[in-house]
């Protein structure tokens, strides 16, 4: 299945493919460069298909964890000072993710949309320190029954010029539900209570709506 936010681009690049396989068929008499251009235009339309699919991940909603709200490898762990919204100490869990990942943003726990906002920005790399404050960006609260208000930022990195945002303030939203979509290459992070304990380590792969990030307690437990 893919997502709906691919539908127009997934279409476009289909047809671009049936008029390069049917033209060079018809108008290329080298049969190398024939073959050469049909297969590339067949990778072409697989990677665009895979990067936007969309996989159905069932979740039973768990006010104890925070879940990954995407595919991807943990690129930092660290205490920052959150600047936009909380203006103090939090725990912040950052995802990268790359073209082969899935991009779906799912919401990471269940709970009242408090905050909801754009930042136009830069397209840094998106592992960059200074991707999170200075890159295109969004930033989503949600209140939540256990940890309080957390946040998570997507981020657009040096290939994303797309971020599609569903959460809004006031809106009710269930854990590991669809929240949004970043295109072609980005990061999300996770700004979390300095209370939670967190569930993962650096450079670990973890799953949309399946690994646990952090649940509540001392670090140290």
């Amino acid at each position: 299945m893919f997502h709906k936010e691919g539908k127009n681009i997934i279409l476009i690049t289909f047809f671009l493919c049936v008029i390069v396989i049917v033209g060079a068929h018809y108008f290329i008499s080298m049969v190398v460069l024939r073959w050469a251009l049909q297969l590339a235009a067949l990778i072409i339309l697989v990677l665009i298909l895979q990067f936007f699919r969309n996989p159905k991940r069932p979740v039973t909603p768990n006010f104890d964890e925070i879940l990954a709200p995407v595919d991807g490898k943990v690129v930092a762990i660290e205490e920052v000072e959150e600047t936009e919204y909380f203006k103090e100490p939090r725990r912040q869990v950052s995802i990268f993710m790359s073209p082969v990942n899935v991009h779906v943003t799912r919401y990471p726990a269940s709970g009242t949309v408090t905050y909801s906002k754009y930042h136009p920005g830069k397209y840094l790399v998106a592992w960059h320190p200074k991707s999170s404050t200075e890159n295109e960006r969004t930033t989503v609260v949600i209140h939540t029954p256990k940890f309080g208000e957390i946040l998570y930022r997507q981020i657009a990195g040096a290939v994303a010029r797309r971020i599609v945002n569903y959460a809004e303030e006031g809106e009710q939203v269930v854990q590991g539900q669809d929240a949004g979509f970043i295109k072609f290459g980005s990061r999300v992070d996770l700004l979390l209570p300095l209370n939670c304990k967190i569930c993962v380590g650096l450079n670990q792969k973890v799953v949309g709506a399946r690994t646990c990030i952090a649940m509540l307690g001392d670090q140290d437990d």
